[in-house]
């Protein structure tokens, strides 16, 4: 690897990595999943490096990370069923359905009971036709949503098909509500939060989320960028 600012040679990559690998990563709030991938690639020298699945800067959690060859496999891990634990805030509503936009309306809690919130919620189970939010990457038009929504602008999206396999553990300490969902590929949790809100008529926006699991990989298996790059700087050292 080559250090900041230098232009000397840098080390050999990671053999390991050179030959295609799969990390998990356990990404931090305030990271984009870029930031995770830079790491990785700096970590390991190797230049072709992705992940299967963005998670947004305020989410938290499980990301896959690929090298080499092994990035051919990202779309197998991208279709894979996920889950996430959530954090919503009743009574208020966003453009970007999340705390990362100014709020935009507050509503009283009137009628907003546990059983109420636990009933909408188990409503969105099943196969759903979904608006993805304007704070998002789809692209319509061949314009990416969220670069019109910087510009203040709101177009129709067209729902695409999602599905909600499960949604348990809620609990309710109102105005906060915490649940975990599993759902597929596509799903944005954030549009699942302002539909119950919307549905619930008193609004809500996501406070938190963490993905917990993509298929059969685990968070619980995931190391912290940091980590991650403590250990290659490591094994480099190792081998010096």
């Amino acid at each position: 690897m080559r250090t900041s600012g230098s232009r000397g040679t840098a080390a050999p990559p990671d053999p390991a990595a050179a030959a295609g690998a799969v990390y998990l990563l356990d990404k931090p709030r305030g990271w984009t999943s870029f930031d995770v991938v830079a790491r990785v690639r700096r970590a390991t020298g190797v230049r072709k490096v992705g992940h299967a699945g963005t998670l947004d800067p305020i989410a938290t959690g499980l990301l896959i990370v690929c090298t080499g060859p092994a990035t051919r496999r990202i779309e197998a891990y991208t279709g894979l069923d996920k889950e996430y634990e959530v954090a919503m805030e009743l009574g208020a509503r966003t453009s970007s359905y999340d705390t990362e936009t100014p709020v935009l309306e507050r509503r009283p809690l009137e009628g907003v009971t546990p059983e109420r919130i636990r009933a909408v919620l188990a409503g969105f189970v099943g196969a759903l036709q979904q608006v993805p939010p304007m704070h998002s990457a789809v692209k319509v038009g061949g314009r990416r949503l969220y670069t019109l929504a910087r510009r203040g602008r709101e177009i129709e999206r067209p729902a695409r098909p999602v599905v909600v396999h499960a949604i348990d553990d809620v609990a309710v300490d109102l105005p906060a509500v915490r649940f975990r969902v599993r759902c597929s590929k596509g799903t944005y949790v954030r549009s699942l939060v302002n539909d119950a809100g919307a549905a619930l008529g008193c609004g809500a926006v996501m406070t938190a989320l963490r993905r917990t699991s993509i298929g059969p990989y685990r968070v619980a298996d995931a190391v912290t960028p940091e980590a991650f790059a403590s250990a290659a700087e490591h094994r480099a050292a190792e081998d010096a």
